[in-house]
Parts: C-alpha cells; sequence; structure tokens
C-alpha cells in the first residue's frame, strides 16, 4: 500500500474486473464472422486524468511536495498564460484584486518570468485551497502549455508507475509452499527470505531429448556442471538476461529471451522473483513497466482481443494511461510464462504468416487472436522496441527455432552451495538443515536429484522428520529414491490415512488414474477424470494431488495434479502392488519396459524398489501387506531382464537397457536378487556411452555384491572425477578395467 506520502492513481473510469465472451464484448465490438482480416477498434477518446484522480490520497500533502518539486519548471511552464491562470484565481477569490494586478502589470511590461515566480508565490502563501485551484487551472490550460502538459504527464506516468510496482511487490512478495502436515497444506513466506539463487547459463541443451527429465537431466546435469564450473559455459543473473552482452542480434533496440528449464527447476518462481525485484527497484530499472502473463490463463480466453485489454483485465488502474504507455515501447518488458501449457498454435517458421490479414497485429488496439499478439511482440512487430521473456520446458522450444530470439538460457537448478543454500532457507532449524544436507550430500543418488528445487522440496519433506528426533534411527533415512518416496506417502498417510475409510482401496484408485497419465503423458487431470475413478476431494486425496484453479471465461474451474511427476509415477507403482488382481503382471511389465521414449523408466524403478521389504514396510502399517505374489513376480521379472539385457550391449539402446535394469537391482537393495541375475555375468561393457555419477554408483553398487564380474568396460564414457570417486569401492573386485 501506499505510504503516506505516496498517491496512488484511482482511474476515472468505472470498469469490470473481468469480462466475457465473446456475448458481452460484442456489445462494445461488432465481429463479422465473414470478415478476413482484424477489425480496427473504434474507441471514445481517453477521458483525461482529472485533479481527484491524481490526488486521490493525501491530497495536502502531495500538492505541497509536486509544487515544491516543480516550482523551477513551473515557472517557465506558465509563462505564456499566467496572466490568464492569475485571473482565474481570482475570480474563484483565491487572488485579490490588488494581487492579480501586480501579475498582469509584469506581464504587460513583457517581465513573464518575474510574473509566473510572483504568480506561485502568491499561491504557496495562500494554503492548500489555491494551491488545489492552481493544479486544476493547470489541466485547464495543458493543451496550449506543451512544457505544463509534460510535466503533468511525468506525473501521472510516476503515480501510475508506483501504483503498479506496489501492486506487483503485494503480488510476489511472498511464496506459497505445500506441505504435507494434517494442520497445515500450504505454508506462507517471504519470497526475499525462501528463495535460493539458480544457475542459468547462457546456452540451451539438445531440444529434442526426449528421456524423463530425471533421468535425462540427472545424466548429463553434472558435465554441464563441471563445464559451468570451468567456464567454458557463461553463467547468466536474472538481472541480466535482458542484457545486450548476451544478445545475439545488435540490431534491435528491444531484446527477447528464452529461458528453458526441466518441470520442477524453478522457472515460475524466477518470473516471480524476477517481477519482485523489479517492482522493489532492485533490477530492470530501464524499464517502466513490467507486465507478467502465464500461458495457462491465456488459454482461457477464447475469442478476439487486443493488447490494451489483455492489460486492463489484470491492471485496471491503467485506463486512462495506456496510451501514453504504448509511446515508450522500449520502457516495456512483457514476460510469458509457460510456453509448454499453451494450447494455441504459434508457428514462427510459417513464413506466410506476416503476410496474412488476420494473423497481423500491428497495434495494441488491433483486435485478433492471442496467439497473435505473442507471435507479434515477440518478433518486434507489435510494440518495435519493447522487451520480452519466454520460459519454457525443452520439450517446447523448437516452437521458438525460428522466433527473433536474442538471448537464449537454460537454467541449470542448484549446483555446490546453492543446493545447500535451499536446505538452510527451508528448515529454521539450521542443525536440521545442516543434518540434512550432509545426508543428502554423501547419498550420491539423492545428492544427484537435489539439482532440481522441486526435487529438493521433496528431499526435505521426507528427510527433515529424521533429523527433528530426538532419537534417531539412521538405517531407515532413506537412501534409494524408492525409499525417498515411500517415507514421503508414509507422511501423507500418517497425517491424514484415518480420515477415510479404506485408504489402501482410494489409493488403488489414484494410483490408477496416475498410471494412466504416465501412460498418455498427461499431468493435469479434471472433475471429469476423478469420477472415472470414484475419487471425491478430501484432505487425504490432497496430500497426492494439488487442486489449480483455471479461468474459462468469466469461470472458474478446478484442476488437479500430482506435485511433481516423479510422485504421480511412484502412486502409480504402488497401486500396481496394491491390486489384488495383478493379472499377468509379468506381461504387463515387459510390455511397459519395451516402450522405447522413456516414458516408464522412473515408474519401472519405483516398482523394482518397492520389491524390498524394509522399503515396503512404512507403507503396509496403513495399506496392509503388498501381495506376495506381486513382490515375488517382480523379484523374477527383474532378475530375467537383468539377464536378457546382460549380453545385448552392442548397441546404444542395449546398453542404455542394461543401465537401466541396473538401476532396478540398486532400487531393490536385494543382495540374493543382484547376485542371481548378474551370476553368470563375467563382462559388462559401456563403451561410449556418457556415464553420471549416479550411474557410476550404481554400477560400483552392482559390482560389490556379485563376485563373477571380471572385466568392466568404461571406454569412451566421459567419467568425470566424481564418477570415479562413485565407482572406487567396487572396482577392486575386477580383474580388468577400461
Amino acid at each position: 500500500m501506499p505510504r503516506s506520502d505516496q498517491v496512488a492513481i484511482t482511474p476515472g473510469l468505472s470498469l469490470t474486473s473481468r469480462w466475457s465472451c465473446p456475448a458481452e464484448r460484442s456489445k462494445c465490438f461488432q465481429d463479422d464472422d465473414n470478415q478476413q482480416s482484424p477489425v480496427r477498434i473504434k474507441m471514445d477518446k481517453e477521458p483525461e486524468f482529472t485533479i481527484s484522480d491524481l490526488l486521490a490520497q493525501g491530497e495536502e500533502y502531495r500538492l505541497y511536495q509536486l509544487t515544491k518539486f516543480y516550482r523551477d519548471r513551473l515557472k517557465q511552464a506558465i509563462e505564456e498564460k499566467v496572466e490568464r491562470l492569475g485571473w482565474m484565481l481570482t475570480k474563484e477569490g483565491h487572488f485579490s484584486r490588488q494581487e492579480n494586478e501586480k501579475v498582469t502589470e509584469l506581464t504587460e511590461k513583457g517581465n513573464r518570468t518575474e510574473s509566473s515566480r510572483l504568480f506561485l508565490s502568491l499561491v504557496n502563501g495562500k494554503g492548500s485551497q489555491a494551491r488545489r485551484a492552481m493544479w486544476e487551472s493547470f489541466l485547464m490550460w495543458r493543451t496550449e502549455l506543451p512544457k505544463l502538459d509534460r510535466i503533468l504527464r511525468e506525473i501521472q506516468e510516476l503515480d501510475v508507475q508506483q501504483k503498479h510496482k506496489e501492486t506487483l511487490r503485494a503480488q510476489t512478495e511472498t511464496l506459497r509452499v505445500n506441505t504435507i502436515l494434517m494442520t497445515e497444506k500450504v505454508k506462507v513466506f517471504q519470497l526475499a527470505d525462501r528463495y535460493a539463487e539458480l544457475t542459468v547459463i547462457s546456452t540451451v541443451r539438445d531440444r529434442t531429448l526426449v528421456e524423463h527429465e530425471l533421468l535425462a537431466r540427472g545424466r548429463d546435469h553434472e558435465y554441464y556442471r563441471e563445464k559451468q564450473l570451468r567456464r567454458q559455459l557463461e553463467k547468466i543473473r536474472t538481472d541480466q538476461l535482458l542484457h545486450s552482452s548476451f544478445s545475439r542480434s545488435k540490431s534491435k533496440s528491444g531484446s527477447s529471451a528464452a529461458v528453458a528449464g526441466v518441470p520442477g527447476i524453478g522457472k515460475t518462481t524466477m518470473v516471480q522473483k524476477i517481477v519482485y525485484d523489479w517492482a522493489i527497484g532492485k533490477i530492470y530499472q530501464q524499464f517502466q513497466f513490467v507486465f507478467s502473463f502465464k500461458f495457462r490463463d491465456l488459454n482461457t480466453i477464447n475469442c478476439r482481443i487486443n493488447l490494451r485489454e489483455l492489460i486492463l483485465d489484470k491492471y485496471n488502474y491503467f485506463a486512462n494511461f495506456l496510451r501514453e504507455v504504448w509511446k515508450n515501447a522500449e520502457g516495456l518488458l512483457f514476460i510469458f510464462d509457460g510456453l509448454d501449457e499453451f494450447k494455441h498454435k504459434i508457428d514462427f517458421a510459417d513464413s506466410q504468416r506476416d503476410t496474412e490479414p488476420k494473423h497481423q497485429c500491428p497495434d495494441p488496439e488491433w483486435r485478433c487472436e492471442v496467439s497473435d499478439i505473442v507471435y507479434s511482440l515477440i518478433q518486434g512487430k507489435l510494440l518495435p522496441g519493447c522487451s520480452v521473456l519466454v520460459t519454457t520446458r525443452p520439450t517446447a522450444l523448437h516452437l521458438l527455432e525460428k522466433a527473433d530470439i536474442s538471448v537464449w538460457a537454460e537454467i541449470l537448478g542448484f549446483v555446490d552451495e546453492e543446493r545447500k543454500e535451499y536446505f538452510i532457507r527451508h528448515f529454521e532449524d539450521q542443525t536440521v538443515a545442516e543434518a540434512v544436507f550432509k545426508h543428502v550430500k554423501e547419498n550420491e543418488i539423492l545428492y544427484t536429484m537435489s539439482y532440481n528445487p522441486s526435487y529438493c522440496w521433496i528431499l526435505a519433506l521426507a528427510l527433515g522428520p529424521f533429523f527433528t528426533k530426538r532419537v534417531r534411527d539412521p538405517q531407515r533415512v532413506p537412501k534409494t529414491i524408492t525409499q525417498l518416496y515411500s517415507y514421503y506417502i508414509y507422511n501423507i498417510l500418517k497425517n491424514h490415512g484415518r480420515e477415510i475409510e479404506n485408504p489402501c482401496d482410494v489409493l488403488i484408485r489414484v494410483g490408477q488414474m496416475a498410471f494412466r497419465g504416465v501412460s498418455e503423458k498427461k499431468i493435469v487431470f479434471t472433475d471429469g477424470d476423478l469420477v472415472k475413478y470414484n475419487l471425491q476431494p478430501s484432505q487425504f486425496l490432497s496430500g497426492f494431488l494439488m487442486e489449480l484453479l483455471e479461468r474459462e471465461d468469466s469461470a472458474q474451474s478446478v484442476v488437479y495434479t500430482f506435485p511433481h511427476l516423479t510422485i504421480q509415477e511412484f502412486v502409480a507403482a504402488v497401486a500396481q502392488f496394491l491390486n489384488p488382481h495383478p493379472g499377468d503382471i509379468l506381461k504387463f511389465l515387459t510390455d511397459v519396459h519395451s516402450t522405447t521414449d522413456g516414458r516408464f523408466e522412473v515408474f519401472l524403478r519405483f516398482v523394482a524398489g518397492l520389491s524390498s521389504p524394509m522399503t515396503a514396510r512404512g507403507l503396509e502399517e496403513f495399506l496392509g501387506p503388498f501381495p506376495h505374489e506381486t513382490t515375488c513376480r517382480v523379484i523374477d521379472w527383474v532378475k530375467e531382464e537383468v539377464k536378457r539385457q546382460s549380453g545385448n550391449t552392442w548397441s546404444e539402446a542395449g546398453k542404455r537397457s542394461l543401465l537401466n535394469t541396473l538401476h532396478y537391482l540398486f532400487e531393490s537393495q536385494n543382495r540374493g536378487l543382484s547376485q542371481d541375475a548378474l551370476g553368470s555375468v563375467e563382462t559388462l561393457s559401456f563403451r561410449g556411452m556418457t556415464l553420471t555419477p549416479i550411474d557410476c554408483a550404481v554400477l560400483s553398487h552392482v559390482i560389490g555384491l556379485c563376485d563373477t564380474i571380471k572385466h568392466l568396460n568404461l571406454q569412451d564414457c566421459h567419467i568425470q572425477c566424481e564418477g570415479i570417486q562413485r565407482l572406487g569401492p567396487g572396482l577392486h573386485k575386477c580383474q580388468e578395467l577400461r
């Protein structure tokens, strides 16, 4: 809120904060369904802002400030009409006749500068009412006094900007964090206290990657981290994303940046931090105004619209000022978050798009599709000179390949001390924070996960309780991702499981819905999906599913999503064990494993991990024993799959499949299974395949459990120092190492 000496403009127009399409808006804009080109909006003249708008709060003090600050400029600005201004104040009773005659006499002698000085001195001596009358007279004469008009517009701009910054600050200064506690579903923190800096690099990695993001980014994250630490990759601070030194195009006055990042890496939170930092004056002060939009919200607009309406829908205090805003396009920054969620097509490779009238968007008051507005802003065809920042998952980066993007960047996530900073900021008790981070750092699987803030959140929620108890049990602290997620779900069951009659039955149905989502690459579910699986919203269900509000025209609807894709995959895996009628689970697992796009890799790791009695024990407290037959069949499948893949290392795909099956062995933590599966294997070869520290840790674990592996070929595997450290404990068993 404004301080007592800061007055925000209150628009003179009365606007509804929401509009519906197309019925309500058609009253103002007539659309011919058969027309081939956009319709130019017919706008009424924008009403002038009034002095009461300008000084809606704390009038007297604000008037005094303005008069004092602009005194020298006002003296010059009113010289040409000073006698008329004096006559107006005399007519209203603020000046005496003799005082006005002195002002007029000076102008008649040609001394207008001295006349202006006298006029302002007389006003200041009369008090607040005279000052108000003076400013009101300024509004009447602004069109004939260009210098005065410039001052008034400057005042309005500063007040609108102040109002906008205060609004954005209020919207972004807090961070809402989900919990799994019964008493507190969401905790609210100050963003500045909670935000941990991310590493953003000045490049974008493989845009065609189709693997599961935990595997794909975990696999090459350490490689890129090493390059960044060796300064082969340039790190970009958030206040440099639109900096000319990182721009590939030097011809544009504005800048456009595309920031890629996998799910959960912090794209939306980074955008929130950028907007907050601008609002408090910390960064990007070259921009007069910042406007931020989520593509998820833009999906709900199903009619032709213009940029003016998009802005007024969120910030109606711009109603009387947008035409001034457009005049300085270089001072505008537009942020669009989550291109991968946009349901409308933007084809930057379509060379005909610029010549088709129906796609043209020449100015901010030209009605067209939302996709055309975004396209035109990025391409510099709408408000040339403005800057645009777009965030997206890597899977949608191909949409921007032909776009006029001057800065490409990727959020690498947390490196080194940034990981520790997250846990320090997450826990109020710094002793707990240090203990959790120490455990994560000592465990290669969990440490590799912790490059991603979303995984850090899961790590903190699941591991925290182990280090807050007076009597700790280090043997039970999770060491694999299956154990980690098992304890995460255990906490949900512990806090909410008694709220419903049969948590096992509900979890089976949630898991079936989750598995369908994994199969169809679907992460957002509707009320219809819940009905299909006979699920009712509840406190228990909210432990697994987050509710998100989506706008449909003027209404709002609720959709549901798991806090992270890996939680969805874990719940899907649990459902396979809980199902009392598993059917031919061996055929099911084989079919799923044969999928080539990687969507089931983590799901299968969870299935293998849940076959471990120690991992399943906590869940069985609330869900009942996992069927023994299912557990045995899963173990048999893992054993046969490892045997089948161990001789299939002549191709890249074969090596990858073998490595995945070794991950299944690691997650199962079953010594006997590992020895049986690899009992006849003497040689393991991953020649030419990049291995990360997590892969090396899995190899070391498996080799350490078996006495038969004599030959290990890791030639050209690009193993870094950390990878060699992870391999170390098992290498003494090998007779030959390449």
